[in-house]
């Protein structure tokens, strides 16, 4: 069974970068990033073409890779336009009764 706790930690990351921005940091890059929320929007749009090329094509690893690339994003995305991941998680767990 996969550990689903890993989102959890991504986030919780991508929160602290949020809050206490670091010079060296990906994350922090992108959520401080001059363009605003339309950074992390094109990283997402870029990491989903790329996922689909991968999935398309059926390369398994490129695949993988690009799903976890495009996970990421969207979470930077999420936090970057002041939408909380557990919003979502609701939003999914409503849909499903």
């Amino acid at each position: 069974m996969p550990d689903w706790g890993i989102l959890d930690e991504v986030w919780q990351v991508i929160q602290d970068r949020a809050e206490h921005p670091s010079a060296g940091s990906y994350v922090s890059s992108i959520l401080t990033h001059r363009k605003g929320v339309d950074k992390s929007l094109e990283k997402v749009g870029e990491e989903a073409v790329e996922f689909i090329l991968a999935a398309k094509n059926q390369v398994p690893e490129r695949t993988v890779s690009e799903a976890a690339d495009l996970l990421f994003h969207l979470l930077l995305a999420l936090q970057a336009s002041g939408t909380d991941v557990a919003d979502v998680l609701d939003e999914l767990a409503r849909r499903r009764r």
